[in-house]
């Protein structure tokens, strides 16, 4: 069964709390079902420039609250979670709350970490990766359990809660859409077991943003992250949300000069550029055209763009949302 297209924002930072709310309220008009934050503490320094990431100036937590305030319609959440900048229980009364009071909205992104840097620069020990996604493992296992009704009796390596029943419940039940991002084949085979959405990211195995990264997420790899995903999701398979990130949204005439670019940046010809699953260049009838050919090609029915590129990809989302 072929699942219907949805579209995303994703946004960091805001200049002010009118401009935010106005960020969400201008996604919802235009048709996009989601608005994201990412999950990032540090400001701008010399941990933040070497890590070659994005400044995020908003807390998630508050910033989905007020985006979920200004809107009626819209769903929020973070892409993603960061599980170890929370106690488990926090994270989960966090997200019921947000479910709660934005009327059943949320989508619950989460990840198991990967900006080394960012864990240094806050006193947060940065385990091997095995370690830190055994700890999501465990960490969705409790949410789910805290989102049910009843006595929470979980007792893990990671995650050990007792003794009480939660509250308050989600809206949505038995729990919110849960997210789980990654670019490994061990994280992404857990996404396809436990997740409603799995959210294909690249393998930021070296702990910073750059063509490492950007070379782990080719057609051809994420082709090789589908099998994946089909082989640990089994019968569930086609119950699942595959979802991805447009880093490199460029909607109009003449970006081909832009595809060039990136590409040799990267060390990529310019048909691999285009053809990238995180790139999309164009007008809009040829950028639709490719989305319908990648879900086509890797069951992929849910893009998430950048704030910057929002009202550019507009025409796509109008074209194609719910189709």
């Amino acid at each position: 069964m072929t699942r219907p297209f949805r579209f995303a924002v994703q946004s960091f930072s805001a200049e002010s709390g009118d401009a935010w709310r106005e960020r969400a309220r201008k996604a919802e008009a235009l048709g996009y079902s989601a608005l994201h934050l990412a999950d990032h503490i540090i400001g701008e320094g010399p941990v933040l420039e070497a890590t070659n990431h994005p400044l995020q100036t908003l807390a998630a937590v508050p910033a989905i609250a007020v985006a979920a305030e200004a809107t009626s319609t819209l769903r929020v959440g973070c892409r993603v979670f960061c599980i170890d900048y929370r106690p488990a229980a926090v994270l989960a009364k966090e997200a019921a709350t947000l479910d709660l009071l934005s009327g059943g909205r949320l989508e619950l992104g989460l990840g198991a970490g990967w900006l080394r840097g960012e864990y240094e620069a806050i006193g947060l020990d940065f385990d091997p990766a095995p370690v830190r996604i055994d700890r999501l493992a465990e960490t969705v296992a409790f949410l789910k359990a805290h989102f049910a009704p009843g006595q929470i009796e979980v007792s893990g390596e990671h995650v050990n809660v007792r003794g009480y029943a939660a509250a308050p419940l989600p809206i949505q039940q038995p729990h919110p859409p849960i997210m789980i991002g990654g670019g490994g084949k061990r994280v992404l085979s857990l996404a396809a077991r436990e997740a409603d959405i799995v959210s294909l990211n690249f393998n930021n195995r070296s702990g910073v943003i750059g063509p490492d990264g950007v070379l782990s997420g080719t057609a051809e790899a994420t082709a090789e992250k589908i099998g994946w995903i089909r082989a640990a999701a089994g019968d569930r398979y086609g119950d699942l949300e595959l979802e991805i990130a447009a880093y490199f949204a460029f909607v109009g005439d003449g970006m081909g000069a832009a595809a060039e670019g990136l590409g040799a940046a990267f060390g990529l010809t310019t048909d691999e550029m285009k053809a990238h699953p995180h790139a999309l260049f164009g007008s809009t009838d040829e950028v639709v055209e490719e989305l319908l050919r990648r879900r086509d090609a890797y069951d992929i029915s849910y893009v998430t763009v950048g704030h910057e590129a929002m009202e550019a990809f507009a025409p796509v989302v109008a074209k194609l949302a719910g189709g």
